[in-house]
């Protein structure tokens, strides 16, 4: 793991699991295991709760539990003891704590990356959006959400869309920048099409401005900006 981007945070970092304060760092690491996002990798003389070895090992890492009075998150800690960078670090398994703090306020899915930004900005454009030859919703009063390294998100005013073509779909996904969407599916011409819209009922603060409204995946659609057809974009999701 020696060629791992590592970066000191300035913020407080906390994690909880039981009830439980696990750990609570002033000078946590930001470390890009993978490179769309970082993890926190906070110091062992933070920790509060007892890191109990497992005998397991994971590559290079050495497994513990988590144990509080609250219970114990089985495996949900690893250290890197032959690493000069991280040998005193432990990696907290984001989703096995009940509730991560920045400062305080709440992170969710895992750390947000320093380096990139969401903009939400209104916009006048005309955006049409159709699959199969059929419009499923066209609006003049968009929201564009412009994020680091993704395509840009059009979303439009519920009114805008054509709900006759929605069917219910329980999926839900969580971003640590905007929340918790909830899905549509789309039937077009005897054809679903499974979770091709999603709305943020109650983003995060930040996001604030697409509240309550609809957003198509452009890697999946006909999206046409102002009258002109929009490339569809290469993405996780094409």
């Amino acid at each position: 793991m020696g060629d791992l981007r590592v970066e000191t945070s300035a913020k407080r970092v906390r994690a909880y699991f039981g009830g439980e304060l696990v750990a609570d760092a002033t000078a946590p690491r930001l470390v890009w295991e993978i490179p769309h996002y970082p993890a926190y990798y906070l110091p062992l003389a933070s920790v509060r709760a007892e890191l109990r070895a497992t005998g397991e090992t994971r590559g290079d890492g050495v497994v513990h539990d988590v144990v509080t009075p609250g219970g114990t998150a089985s495996g949900a800690a690893v250290t890197y003891p032959d690493s000069a960078r991280l040998r005193d670090l432990v990696r907290l398994d984001f989703a096995a704590m009940d509730e991560w703090l920045e400062e305080d306020e709440p992170i969710y899915v895992h750390p947000r990356d320093p380096y990139k930004r969401v903009d939400v900005l209104s916009s006048s454009r005309h955006v049409r959006v159709a699959l199969d030859g059929v419009t499923l919703a066209a609006s003049s009063q968009p929201r564009i959400l412009f994020e680091t390294t993704l395509p840009p998100r059009y979303y439009l005013p519920l009114s805008d869309v054509r709900f006759d073509l929605l069917r219910p779909s329980g999926t839900q996904t969580q971003c640590p920048y905007k929340g918790t969407a909830a899905y549509w599916s789309v039937e077009v011409n005897g054809v679903t099409h499974d979770d091709l819209v999603w709305i943020y009922r109650s983003p995060l603060p930040e996001s604030q401005k697409i509240a309550g409204m609809a957003c198509f995946f452009s890697e999946k659609v006909d999206l046409f900006v102002d009258g002109e057809l929009q490339e569809r974009p290469k993405s996780p999701w094409s």
